[in-house]
């Protein structure tokens, strides 16, 4: 739908849920230009602004909230991008409200790239107080976290006839797309400089994607034709430029419904269903906090990962990959300062489960070897 005179509300409180969006310029509520998150809206109704000090003249497409974490941003602040593939008439850029109240107005240097890749020289504005629009576009979400996460035909058909078109494909025919210098703390996962090491004899490239631009992020995910990754935002963004003909891996970092939803952006967007391998041999949580959170982190099991890369075709010598010794295993968490007051401890719950696994493998063992007998 397109407004005149609408009014963009940036949220005033840091919270998931917040009262932020569009109004109509008679300060009524316009839901249409609401995200929505798995079932329920996370921009709800505002309140009227009291006054509106700032005018945007012309003509805008509206992008919603402007998320700065990397993964949100292109799940979510893309949401709304299809419609450049659809307009009537040109716009004088894209708005946005920031996600959180204190970023103000900035704009980040991949969030502009992102732009760029998607709509050329198009101006990218957050407004940071109550604006008032002259006249605003307002697409419908076609993208997000829940289903959509497979993303609406329009948004897929738009992303790819529009998305990073010029940019070539440049790097090798394997990589892994690595979290292990973002720190354990930060979603990253125990022996992963292992694994990494194991691949490369494999012949795999390890790349760490927040140490290059998009554009370069999006030639290595063209080129390649074998992709294991440790799933996380990088994998959103392949989607984007995936192929039926690459072959990709995703390593879980923890069990949740989360990896379902990656597995179904990145199939639904590349017409390939990837290889998810839970390989997870236990997860650590914080003595303070026993707990799975966000500062929880998971411990691979090399095993079962090398055995399920080499039956997929990913990698040739996988079968023998061993697991770490409980000294490798003292040593790394020393090496990362998890010792003393910042120790970690094995997760009581996935312990439990892990030692279930256990007597329930050797029980099995037991009786085939009866029957053997």
């Amino acid at each position: 739908m397109t407004l005149a005179d609408a009014i963009a509300v940036p949220p005033t409180d840091s919270a998931l849920v917040q009262k932020a969006g569009l109004l109509y310029s008679d300060g009524s509520y316009c839901a249409h230009g609401a995200l929505w998150r798995k079932h329920r809206p996370i921009t709800i109704a505002p309140d009227a602004p009291d006054s509106i000090n700032q005018t945007l003249t012309g003509r805008w497409l509206w992008g919603g909230v402007l998320w700065a974490h990397f993964g949100h941003f292109l799940v979510e602040s893309s949401a709304r991008l299809w419609a450049l593939a659809h307009l009537k008439s040109q716009v004088d850029g894209v708005l946005f409200i920031p996600k959180r109240p204190d970023v103000g107005e900035e704009t980040r240097g991949f969030q502009r790239e992102f732009l760029r890749l998607m709509a050329g020289d198009l101006p990218m504005r957050a407004v940071a107080e109550p604006t008032r629009v002259e006249e605003l576009v307002v697409p419908g979400q076609g993208f997000g976290l829940g289903k959509i996460t497979a993303g609406t035909p329009r948004f897929r058909n738009a992303i790819h006839s529009r998305f990073a078109r010029e940019i070539r494909p440049d790097g090798p025919e394997k990589i892994y797309i690595s979290r292990s210098r973002l720190g354990l703390r930060k979603g990253g996962l125990l022996g992963e400089e292992q694994l990494e090491a194991l691949l490369v004899r494999e012949g795999y490239e390890i790349y760490h994607p927040q140490e290059h631009s998009l554009s370069d992020q999006l030639a290595r995910y063209k080129a390649a034709k074998y992709i294991v990754a440790a799933d996380g935002s990088a994998l959103h963004l392949f989607a984007m430029v995936g192929r039926p003909d690459q072959k990709v891996a995703m390593v879980l970092r923890r069990q949740s419904g989360a990896n379902n939803l990656l597995a179904a952006n990145v199939a639904s967007f590349c017409k390939n269903q990837p290889l998810v391998i839970g390989g997870l041999r236990t997860e650590w949580v914080p003595v303070s906090k026993p707990k799975s959170s966000r500062l929880s982190f998971g411990e691979l099991n090399h095993s079962v990962i090398g055995k399920a890369l080499t039956e997929a075709g990913f990698v040739q010598n996988g079968m023998e990959w061993p697991t770490l010794s409980e000294e490798e295993r003292a040593q790394i968490l020393a090496d990362k300062g998890l010792t003393g007051r910042n120790a970690f401890i094995e997760s009581p719950e996935f312990k439990k489960k892990r030692v279930r696994a256990m007597r329930q493998a050797r029980r099995a063992e037991r009786e085939a070897r009866q029957d053997v007998d």
